[in-house]
């Protein structure tokens, strides 16, 4: 058991809390004390290989993804939920508390824990909870080792007028993280190894551990059946789940003392918590250092959640090895059921990457995925469970010009540049030549057209069986604007390589003339689709002209992108982001919820997405050159690190307000976009 003497001036301090940063977002029992609102606050932590934890304030969980250790087995997929939770009680002064809080499918609530949590923080992207056990104060906190599937839990007297016995029940599981267990007769293998326990859930099963340099575990076996999970009630899946009781423990707390449990895939983790929590300290340090480094202001003038966003980019950042780039990275687009995405990748890469001072991040990251260009196509999506890329999206492979020009932009690195162009290349000669899903350049116009019927292509990709909710089957607006921007960007790269502008720039001029089929005079905005597959030119309101107006090159004229820019913020704009169609168009729904098929249906007929905010903002930038202007658009964006996900932005939002958060809790291109955004307006 380690003891830490309490510092002189912070007697509230003891154990791992010596080493921590200002916690940014606090709660006291107004939110704790609730558990209908606590249990909608849910924290995150992740090891950078695609593994996490992830739970609740309340301390129950809510959903299929919330685990203690959800490991990443193949990282960074292969997620695989192995523990779910710690179930504590504390005796003390002759009285028992519970700690923990569940709910059951009876209805029931016990034990009800939350009602002894008199504090919430998060320090960094780590939970702790303040627990009042009559004058004593139990601390719980909860980190990740980086680079290990391994997840520390740390209890720390910080006072009292005497020891508190505390008692833990081990919970645990083996499934993929998207399903649930019913588990009828199913018997794992436990046994007592050094330290602990080492369970295997069945024959060819990756073993774990459960340890203790400061207690001793004593093995069970015992499910507990019927949890109640409901955020999976409220999206129309299975809510209900069994845990097996896999281990119990005691351990005796003298005030100034800390005991650490260890889960883990490693049976030979670190089991000395202190050690542990340092490191995690360190590290988080140097992202803000990095970060900080380029930005004079960011020390000190800076909003507390912009630096709190730093934090959260770097959960998103997974290892992702190749045979040819073994060191290489990948983005993990959202939290907690996305895998690593390409165009949200490329997307979210300049704000995670970049803005926050890490573009060998950056690099690692574009040379892996590099090497997955076929036809022209970057993924999609890599399988949850490993095996070959998909390709079915036309704009990732656009998104990666982008991506590369701005990491040039800030590194002027020319020899990843030229390892890059080649790539490049054969993109815009796949395009132009034509490849999957009719994806080609027409040589009437120069536009690019994408689509086949029963295939979503763009970043609008819902899809419920055979139903594609908005095919945008023709030549979409922002593809378009996006293939513009790449011709520019070649023309721009070209001749630092020794080669010729020539061939892009006549593209770029083409395309650039034909952009004015866009502009629909009517109603003084752009087509979202032209050329569409049956109707001829979309008249629909949708947000993705913006990026005609935010990227690099425009095709439209000063006073069209103003026009646009004006129409996106009556229509579209909301303190999150802007919606996928106007209130009042054909289709449009303002309330995200229901089982699959009507989420999908919603998620981009009115649903607010929070990663248009930045390009929204970029382009109000453009147009008026208001800083001071388009940062306040950001700033309803500090209030949401309280909101669902703590520290981190996420994914979607009601069409109609108040703008409630669905979807996702932590969302890569909406940390990352936001990030990018504020930098720009501060003038970076």
């Amino acid at each position: 058991m380690a003891t830490t003497p309490r510092s002189a001036g912070s007697s509230m301090e003891c154990g791992p809390t010596a080493g921590a940063r200002k916690a940014t977002i606090t709660f006291g029992r107004e939110i704790c004390g609730s558990l209908d609102i606590a249990e909608q606050r849910e924290w995150l932590v992740t090891n950078g290989i695609g593994g996490y934890a992830s739970g609740t304030v309340s301390g129950n969980l809510t959903r299929r993804y919330h685990g203690l250790l959800v490991a990443a087995l193949h990282s960074p997929v292969g997620r695989t939920q192995l523990v779910a939770k710690l179930d504590e009680t504390a005796s003390y002064d002759g009285s028992d508390y519970a700690l923990a809080t569940n709910r059951w499918a009876s209805g029931a609530v016990e034990p009800k824990g939350y009602l002894n949590l008199e504090r919430f923080r998060l320090e960094g992207t780590s939970p702790a909870w303040r627990f009042v056990l009559g004058d004593a104060l139990l601390e719980k906190r909860i980190w990740m080792r980086q680079g290990e599937n391994t997840t520390y839990v740390q209890y720390a007297l910080l006072r009292g007028s005497r020891s508190v016995r505390l008692g833990l029940k081990a919970f645990v599981n083996y499934r993929d993280f998207h399903s649930s267990t019913h588990a009828g007769d199913w018997r794992m293998r436990i046994a007592s190894v050094e330290h602990g326990i080492q369970i295997t859930a069945f024959d060819g099963a990756t073993p774990f551990y459960l340890l203790s340099a400061d207690a001793k575990l004593e093995p069970k076996h015992e499910w507990y059946r019927d949890c109640f999970l409901p955020m999976e009630r409220d999206r129309g899946l299975d809510e209900q789940e069994d845990h097996l009781l896999a281990a119990m423990s005691t351990v005796e707390l003298a005030p100034g003392q800390n005991a650490t449990f260890v889960v883990t895939t490693n049976g030979q983790a670190e089991l000395d918590g202190t050690r542990g929590w340092l490191e995690q300290v360190e590290h988080e340090k140097n992202l803000l250092s990095q970060w900080s480094g380029t930005d004079a202001k960011a020390a000190s003038a800076v909003p507390a959640w912009v630096g709190q966003l730093v934090l959260a980019a770097d959960q998103f950042i997974v290892k992702r090895g190749l045979p040819e780039e073994p060191e290489g990275r990948s983005i993990i687009a959202g939290y907690h059921w996305f895998g690593d995405w390409g165009r949200d990748t490329m997307i979210a890469l300049p704000g995670l990457t970049l803005t926050t001072g890490r573009p060998e991040i950056a690099k690692k990251i574009l040379l892996a995925f590099a090497r997955f260009v076929d036809g022209g196509m970057l993924p999609n999506h890599f399988p949850d469970a490993g095996g070959q890329p998909e390709y079915s999206t036309v704009d990732a492979a656009l998104w990666f010009f982008e991506a590369i020009r701005q990491y040039f932009e800030a590194t002027k690195d020319t020899e990843t540049l030229s390892r890059l162009y080649p790539f490049l290349a054969q993109i815009i000669s796949a395009h132009v030549q034509g490849t999957r899903y009719h994806i080609h350049v027409d040589k009437a116009d120069g536009l690019l057209y994408a689509g086949e019927e029963g295939v979503q292509l763009t970043w609008m990709d819902a899809k419920v069986g055979d139903w594609v909710v908005t095919p945008r089957i023709g030549k979409p607006v922002e593809v378009n604007a996006l293939w513009y921007n790449a011709l520019k960007t070649m023309a721009r790269f070209a001749p630092l390589l020794g080669k010729s502008a020539e061939p892009f720039l006549t593209k770029a001029a083409m395309v650039r003339e034909s952009f004015g089929k866009f502009w629909n005079p009517a109603s003084g905005y752009c087509f979202d689709v032209i050329d569409a597959l049956g109707i001829g030119s979309d008249t629909s309101l949708r947000p993705n002209q913006i990026f005609a107006v935010s990227l690099p090159e425009s095709p439209l004229s000063p006073e069209q992108q103003k026009a646009v820019v004006d129409v996106c913020a009556r229509r579209l704009l909301t303190s999150h982001g802007l919606r996928s169609i106007a209130p009042g168009e054909r289709g449009y729904q303002g309330h995200y919820g229901g089982g699959p098929r009507e989420r999908d249906g919603a998620y981009h007929q009115g649903t607010v997405w929070g990663w248009l905010l930045g390009p929204f903002v970029l382009a109000h930038l453009r147009v008026y050159g208001d800083r001071q202007a388009a940062e306040s658009f950001l700033e309803p964006m500090g209030t949401q690190i309280t909101a669902r996900g703590l520290g981190t932005l996420g994914e979607i939002f009601d069409g109609d307000a108040p703008f409630p958060p669905r979807g996702c809790i932590a969302q890569a291109w909406t940390v990352g976009e936001v990030l990018r955004a504020w930098r720009m307006t501060m003038g970076a």
